[in-house]
């Protein structure tokens, strides 16, 4: 086999070695937080809604009006909640 096909198989298993102990990182990553909601909904904490929370604080504030503005709208269409002149 060449030096060429040494280096690119090389190259390769460093990838893939690389990428499988992230993909360890990661799970063990997911598996703490997993942890966390556990111990935030023993303690009286709703994890849905702390998923939800979370999620929010990630959005752009612009797109997050934006979205519950939409929101609002459909809501009032289906008769979820009054119009705003309804109140």
């Amino acid at each position: 086999m060449s030096d060429a096909h040494g280096v690119a198989r090389d190259q390769l298993r460093a990838f893939i070695e690389r990428i499988e102990r992230l993909e360890e990182e990661k799970k063990t990553i997911a598996d703490d937080i997993k942890d966390v909601y556990g111990e935030a909904k023993s303690t009286g904490f709703d994890a849905k809604i702390l998923r939800k929370v979370i999620s929010i604080r990630k959005q752009d504030h612009d797109e997050r009006m934006e979205q519950e503005a939409i929101l609002d709208t459909y809501l009032q269409a289906l008769g979820m909640v009054p119009a705003a002149d309804e109140e």
